[in-house]
């Protein structure tokens, strides 16, 4: 039983897949957070200069 659970915690084979995950989770983090910040910020430059063009 010990050897098998030996095994088991040595096996590596997974870990890729978690720490892609991981930084995948990161990445989203970043590029959602940045969207939101810029999103808003250009949304009102862009009213600002539809409401100075005169029509």
């Amino acid at each position: 039983m010990f050897q098998l659970l030996r095994n088991i915690w040595k096996d590596e084979q997974g870990q890729d897949i978690a720490e892609y995950a991981v930084m995948l989770a990161v990445i989203l983090v970043l590029v959602i957070g940045t969207v939101r910040l810029i999103g808003g910020n250009a949304n009102n430059v862009f009213s600002q200069v539809a409401s100075s063009i005169p029509q």
